[in-house]
């Protein structure tokens, strides 16, 4: 099929009754042309759709769609959590790694891919820019690609390089990227920042995502020597590492020199510096959350985060209770990745309460809370208060090491539902 520029009304057009549409992902969501397919609401019913986190607006999701469109996102971003608390849309556990492997193995086979992507350049080559993540297989495998051609789009190199007859519909469309701006370090992110920051060894490999304790972490790097980057996403947190020779990506044994993502999501300052930038691979997540390819750079130390903890290690990162609030993405790939990795080491990240003062390590997960990491999985836990290693610990050991970090106001009542459940720790 040749491709051929049109308007996005007449592109969607390709989009029939019982499709199957995937959406480009994070900051890549191309809203123009998810507002022509919900503008043919009256001309449809059940449309499948299939994405990650995105940050365009999700209007196939509210009430008066349903039975229209309906949502199976592989994550829960913001835009779509309360419909999928409310049942209306719903939510696919599965590892990032493994999202790719969906679509190209049919399990989940894809009708209409709709993404966002650079002009293309004197050779016919466009950009996915700012996401490749698994928008790379989408593409691949749809019978239909309706392109935004966007000249905002930074050009990225790696596998997002594609050449334009990949893409049968193209729609100009020249608007600016979603943007992210983190607000200042709390002096509890910083305390959590300088915590992790002294587990980080010269040389290590780092994997962390977008949010406050990932820039307070950055931020206490400043001293460290030759480290690396192989990540699944990054902030602006990394720019200034880059730019003081901080992170040099030279003791990497995969992809030397080269700092390697999947997606990215910040300001325009960091969509500017990964444009044409030849030190910066945006890859397929079937490659970079690979444990096999993860494992190969020396000293992997992997950063996520949790909802809670209970007293034996166990970590929910994708729901409050039964009620789903992210996802799985791509925690355990680098857990375990970083866990193989010589000298690798997996941390998770918290503050010890949330904003409501509630402990975030707790006696028991909520009824109906999703285990991410598993308590064989888990190493490092970091809040403000320190850090544990719970690698090799027994039960009772981990319970004790959990409540040492946990906040001072809830240690106490921690003690007790450890003495109910283990006896004396």
């Amino acid at each position: 099929m040749k491709n051929t520029y049109t308007t996005a009304q007449e592109a969607v057009k390709n989009i029939k009754s019982g499709d199957k549409v995937f959406i480009h992902s994070v900051a890549a969501a191309p809203q123009l042309l998810i507002d022509a397919m919900v503008a043919r609401s009256g001309e449809l019913n059940d449309v499948e759709i299939y994405h990650l986190h995105t940050e365009a607006t999700a209007p196939y999701v509210e009430p008066q769609y349903e039975g229209i469109f309906r949502l199976k996102s592989f994550f829960v971003g913001a835009n779509v959590r309360r419909a999928t608390q409310e049942h209306r849309a719903d939510y696919i556990p599965v590892f990032l790694s493994e999202v790719p492997k969906l679509m190209r193995e049919g399990i989940i086979p894809i009708d209409v891919a709709l993404v966002q992507i650079s002009p293309p350049d004197a050779h016919g080559y466009c950009s996915l820019g700012v996401s490749v993540d698994a928008t790379i297989a989408a593409i691949e495998q749809a019978k239909t690609v309706i392109a935004q051609v966007n000249p905002q789009m930074p050009r990225t190199q790696g596998d997002g390089c594609m050449h334009v007859k990949h893409f049968h519909h193209l729609i100009e469309h020249d608007t600016p990227i979603p943007e992210a701006h983190i607000p200042a370090i709390t002096e509890v992110e910083r305390m959590i920042g300088e915590n992790v920051a002294s587990l980080v060894e010269d040389g290590a490999t780092l994997q962390m995502g977008i949010g406050g304790i990932p820039n307070a972490v950055l931020a206490a790097l400043t001293n460290h020597r030759k480290l690396g980057v192989h990540t699944e996403m990054f902030s602006d947190g990394l720019i200034p590492l880059i730019e003081q020779g901080v992170i040099t990506n030279e003791k990497k044994k995969l992809n030397r020199e080269k700092t390697v993502s999947s997606f990215v999501m910040g300001s325009k300052k960091l969509y500017d510096y990964i444009d044409d930038n030849p030190g910066v691979l945006m890859m397929d997540v079937a490659y970079v959350n690979d444990v096999a390819n993860i494992r190969k750079n020396p000293k992997v130390t992997a950063i996520n985060s949790a909802i809670e903890i209970d007293l034996t290690g166990q970590v929910c990162s994708d729901s409050i209770g039964k009620k789903h609030f992210s996802g799985v993405g791509g925690q355990i790939d680098f857990i375990r990745g970083a866990s193989y990795s010589k000298g690798g080491k997996p941390i998770i990240a918290i503050s010890s309460t949330t904003p409501k003062g509630v402990s975030k390590i707790t006696p028991y997960l909520k009824e109906g809370a999703g285990v991410v990491t598993t308590r064989a999985n888990i190493q490092y836990v970091v809040t403000e208060y320190g850090v544990a290693n719970l690698y090799g610990r027994s039960l009772k050991e981990r319970t004790r090491m959990l409540i040492d970090i946990a906040h001072p106001d809830h240690r106490a009542t921690l003690e007790e539902a450890a003495f109910e459940r283990f006896g004396k720790i």
